[in-house]
């Protein structure tokens, strides 16, 4: 993976863009709540629409629903499609409640959201 851009920080949440492929994986690490849920929406609409998106949630250990608002705005903007991968067992909870897995592609593995 080769990155594209210098990482967005605060003090709790940082966002990494690297493309494999035609595909932009946003890496995000940290805790998604309502003080940095727009950094996240931020990084995920900065290019504008078109490429697919990839968002590894392998880092995070937090997300509130402001973060959730953050992951369907972004889908919503994103015209080339927008899926997660890898959410711990923490955030995975959160998005099956709120019924998000269904709303866009979840994946257990990045290749899966890669290859979907």
């Amino acid at each position: 993976m080769t990155h594209t851009h210098e990482p967005a920080e605060s003090a709790r949440l940082t966002v990494t863009h690297g493309m494999v492929g035609e595909v932009d994986v946003v890496t995000v690490c940290g805790e998604i709540d309502h003080d940095c849920a727009g950094q996240l929406l931020e990084a995920l609409t900065a290019d504008g629409a078109g490429s697919r998106t990839v968002v590894d949630l392998s880092g995070v250990t937090f997300i509130d629903s402001s973060g959730i608002n953050a992951l369907i705005t972004a889908h919503r903007t994103s015209d080339g499609g927008l899926s997660l991968a890898r959410p711990t067992a923490s955030v995975l909870r959160v998005i099956e409640l709120v019924g998000l897995d269904t709303v866009m592609g979840c994946y257990s593995t990045l290749d899966e959201a890669l290859a979907a």
